[in-house]
């Protein structure tokens, strides 16, 4: 029988994920060999650079002949120095200056987390977070809704939790988006929806402080991604405010992201939030499995860095992109 077109891609999506639960952990080699290639954010206008509320500044399509390079699922972005996370565990630091080449690179693994390590499930990292002050790092992982911490150069993993807050997301809708803010707080926000809830909104919990140390339970949020969207990352304005990512898969267009600005500062514990739209990445724009989002400053101004996961399939790609965001001035009180 031949089946719809949607239908069969549903299919081959749900037997990928079974497999790919089971299937051994590709593991970087020791020769960090990896290339950038230019990207327009619009193929065939080299000219086009506002979408929305950004500006696009510039981005590479990463490569390399390593087979367990890519799927890069969160990132931290410190100066000139980038430090790439898959979701199997294998990491990616290099520096990179204005000219888009990477230098300095090296590869490296997890030296820990759940399960052994053989199976790509052991390692599922899926969301980072960092203090900027010691170069700690924390990492979520799906499938065991867990978030372990590491030195600054991932030599150790110093402490692991499975909060209880946790316990019953979707093993494969666990914490797919992580941010240390500035307070020393954390916010987790799931994948998945909330069943027992609103079915459109997302787990969102606000730790007071390392979730892997604090006994305190976090105070509990709903998040309404775009329709049909779900979070893939989040980071911290420098005014507090939140921007998240959020990825769509579907047929013909493929992979979409919007990015959204969310305030928590004033919502009391049990709200269910939504975002402002800024932006959308989809057809002519370049287009992929979005996952990852870091935020720096250069000078006055707030850039956004996008990576994508290319799950390992030719028809995606590495993308690492850089954009200046550009919000209107908040109206002041007369």
């Amino acid at each position: 029988m031949r089946l719809p077109i949607s239908l069969a891609l549903s299919v081959i999506a749900s037997l990928t994920v079974a497999a790919s639960d089971q299937q051994s952990r590709p593991v970087l080699g020791s020769e960090p060999r990896m290339r950038a290639v230019p990207v327009a954010i619009q193929p065939g206008d080299p000219q086009r650079r506002h979408v929305g509320a950004l500006t696009y500044l510039g981005g590479v399509r990463l490569t390399s002949p390593d087979p367990a390079f890519g799927g890069f699922s969160a990132m931290r972005v410190e100066g000139d120095a980038f430090t790439l996370l898959s979701d199997g565990g294998n990491i990616v630091r290099f520096r990179m200056g204005t000219d888009f080449k990477p230098f300095d690179i090296v590869f490296g693994d997890l030296p820990a987390g759940p399960g052994t390590g053989w199976k790509k499930r052991h390692r599922d990292s899926e969301s980072l977070a960092w203090d900027p002050a010691t170069g700690k790092v924390w990492v979520g992982f799906e499938n065991r809704n867990a978030i372990w911490r590491y030195d600054r150069d991932f030599v150790a993993a110093e402490r692991q939790a499975r909060p209880a807050a946790m316990a019953r997301w979707d093993r494969g809708g666990g914490p797919e988006s992580m941010v240390r803010l500035r307070s020393g707080r954390f916010v987790v926000i799931s994948e998945s929806s909330d069943p027992r809830g609103r079915p459109d909104a997302r787990f969102l919990l606000v730790f007071a402080g390392d979730p892997t140390e604090t006994r305190l339970p976090p105070k509990r949020f709903g998040y309404v991604p775009p329709a049909d969207y779900d979070p893939t990352d989040v980071a911290e304005l420098p005014d507090g405010r939140l921007l998240v990512l959020n990825r769509r898969f579907s047929v013909p267009g493929l992979f979409t992201a919007k990015l959204t600005l969310v305030d928590l500062r004033e919502a009391a514990p049990g709200a269910v939030v939504t975002g402002v739209e800024l932006a959308t990445l989809e057809r002519p724009l370049l287009h992929d499995n979005f996952e990852a989002l870091a935020l720096t400053r250069e000078g006055a101004e707030t850039i956004l860095w996008i990576a994508s996961d290319d799950n390992g399939e030719v028809w995606e790609q590495s993308l690492l992109l850089k954009f200046r965001l550009d919000l209107p001035e908040p109206a002041k009180t007369p």
